[in-house]
């Protein structure tokens, strides 16, 4: 409710409001959680990144346009929550194979997709350091 309503962040989707589907997934201190389990006041003095954190000057990142390019989404709802924890996982080891791609997406559902253009989109990314930021 912070990130939505106070904030006015509303890229990040409640979606189940149990921490299964991953669709509110936030960065806290640059780890992936889900902001359906979290009290605004456990935040505090931490760093919050929100999907709206990826594009600050209105130009996507890399992971975005590998997204776009690849067709990674349809109806978009799942997809804030995909791209920070896929953001997480890059910058932590700067590139994915397909395997690792899959290992991350796995607390993410996505009815739409089926998933493989999104792995599509993580393995066309090139240089590691591209996502981080």
């Amino acid at each position: 409710d912070v990130l939505r309503e106070d904030l006015r962040l509303t890229g990040t989707h409640l979606g189940c409001e149990h921490g299964v589907c991953g669709a509110c997934t936030v960065l806290l201190d640059g780890e992936p959680v889900r902001s359906c389990l979290l009290f605004g006041v456990q935040a505090a003095g931490h760093a919050v990144e929100t999907v709206e954190s990826l594009a600050p000057d209105g130009e996507l990142n890399a992971l975005q346009r590998a997204f776009h390019e690849h067709h990674a989404l349809q109806c978009g709802f799942c997809t804030p929550g995909i791209l920070m924890s896929l953001t997480a996982a890059l910058r932590d080891r700067g590139t994915l194979s397909e395997a690792e791609a899959r290992e991350h997406l796995a607390g993410n559902l996505c009815r739409c997709t089926g998933y493989q253009q999104i792995v599509d989109a993580v393995l066309s990314l090139g240089e590691p350091g591209e996502v981080a930021r």
